[in-house]
């Protein structure tokens, strides 16, 4: 499982790092920043949680 972010649409609020903060983190410009690559297993069900709580519908699993 990969996960994907569409900047477009991202308003970086946020709650994917809450939710999931070993897969999704902000900076200090609150610029969103993903890990590359495959999500380990024991993340899947937090990124999937992140994935569908966004409220901008900006992530998506691949």
């Amino acid at each position: 499982m990969k996960v994907s972010v569409d900047f477009d649409q991202c308003e970086a609020n946020g709650i994917c790092a809450g939710i999931a903060p070993d897969v999704f983190e902000l900076d200090d410009e609150d610029m969103l920043h993903v890990a590359e690559g495959e999500v380990a297993p024991d993340q899947e069900s937090q990124v999937a949680e992140a994935v569908a709580q966004c409220p901008k519908a900006a992530l998506r699993l691949l």
